[in-house]
């Protein structure tokens, strides 16, 4: 590779899309990255992430004055950070909703929750981004790649990197519809979007202030539960009108409890019912459920997946995080996959532009290391997602407590593993 090359070319300006991009401006790539939105703002706030075992290959992401500043976009910064074991925060509840007693109870290892809104500006530091480009397709060259997008533009790249989510355009055009096809899952998912007082949210809080889980015995009604912000993070303390965002979500298997409704006054009501189905939430839960404001946002959420396969990659076009791998959020490994993806695919790139292996080799060895990574972990987040609604099947070894960065990535080893 020389320095007049084509540039890299990047579709997707996600949380992924930009770490590579960050990965690869580390290391003095000539790249370009598109996204389809209008502006970095476009995107609704979204919810928390929580980044663990990826932690590591974050930083060799980023410059050290930007990974540096990962503690100031935490969604709770009074209780969040580095944890440790001794603290009484430091422990991965898993609750009985009948009781409010804990399941499972675990040390938590290092990790940060995080707002993701504010992560993803985070990351775009220093970056040229190329918004309002929308792709469509691509075609090899002799050369490289010639990329095309919906408002007739083109431009030409050394290789196209595809960052372009579970529903990738890139690998419906490499593999076909039906093999890029994803998985549905018979499981129902909502999501609400909280904004109350601190009074309002002190019942959520109080089981743990950063984040928890559970699930009723007899309905199979499951929850996780995460902060989102703090009067002190979301500017309101001393304002008078403090108040707290926090994540709610519930899922259920369908089968045993049904569709979501259609409509979003019945969804809101289907929640609250399972608040009073068979025994009912413990009390205070209960009542903060039943006290959920009829106008807050919320979100349906199809759950599927598609366990990493083999893609053709002798087309100058890979492809990145969850078009690569698109699985449940049971085991809140998404993210830290995508990540170690973007340093793995830089490492194979530096490799290549040193001349020590050709492009097909860098995407072939890349491909091979992301299948062996990811294909299980997929299968285990379905199963996490499955199994979660079971509450007396869940044992300490079940999927949705393994290798999720609160009890078996206490261990370094096993994060820097991954690197």
């Amino acid at each position: 590779m020389t320095s007049n090359s084509a540039p890299i070319i990047i579709i997707g300006a996600g949380l992924v899309g930009l770490s590579l991009a960050q990965a690869l401006k580390k290391e003095g790539f000539n790249f370009k990255i598109y996204d389809r939105d209008q502006s970095l703002d476009e995107r609704p706030a979204g919810w928390g992430i929580t980044l663990h075992w990826a932690l590591p290959a974050l930083q060799s992401c980023l410059p050290p004055e930007v990974f540096d500043r990962l503690l100031s976009i935490q969604v709770d910064p009074v209780n969040g950070g580095k944890k440790r074991i001794s603290t009484e925060n430091d422990w991965y509840r898993f609750l009985d909703l009948e009781t409010g007693g804990d399941k499972h109870l675990f040390p938590s290892a290092t990790h940060y929750r995080l707002n993701r809104k504010q992560f993803r500006k985070l990351l775009s530091t220093g970056l040229d981004i190329s918004w309002g480009k929308r792709f469509t397709r691509f075609k090899t060259t002799d050369d490289g790649v010639v990329v095309r997008f919906d408002d007739g533009s083109t431009v030409e790249g050394s290789m196209l990197l595809a960052v372009d989510g579970s529903g990738s355009r890139t690998k419906r055009l490499l593999l076909g519809e039906a093999e890029a096809k994803l998985n549905p899952l018979p499981v129902a998912f909502i999501g609400i979007t909280l904004r109350l007082t601190p009074e309002k949210m002190k019942p959520f809080r109080d089981i743990h202030p950063l984040i928890w889980q559970g699930t009723h015995p007899s309905t199979g009604y499951y929850i996780f539960f995460s902060t989102l912000s703090t009067p002190e993070s979301n500017g309101s303390a001393g304002t008078g009108n403090e108040y707290y965002e926090g994540q709610f979500n519930m899922s259920w298997l369908v089968e045993k409890n049904g569709q979501l409704p259609k409509s979003r006054a019945e969804q809101l009501a289907k929640v609250k019912g399972a608040a009073l189905s068979g025994t009912g939430f413990f009390p205070s839960l209960r009542q903060a459920v039943l006290d959920i404001p009829e106008d807050s946002p919320m979100l349906q959420i199809r759950l599927e997946d598609w366990p990493t396969r083999d893609w053709p990659s002798g087309r100058k076009a890979t492809l990145v995080g969850d078009a690569a791998h698109t699985m449940t959020m049971y085991r809140g490994e998404a993210a830290n996959h995508g990540i170690c993806d973007a340093v793995k695919l830089r490492d194979q790139l530096v490799l290549w532009r040193d001349d020590k292996q050709s492009l097909e080799q860098a995407f072939e060895d890349y491909q091979a290391e992301v299948k062996r990574r990811t294909h299980d972990a997929v299968i285990m987040s379905r199963h996490a997602c499955l199994e979660c609604h079971e509450l007396d099947t869940l044992r300490a070894d079940s999927p949705i407590f393994q290798v999720t960065g609160f009890n078996a990535l206490a261990n370094p080893e096993m994060a820097r593993a991954y690197l």
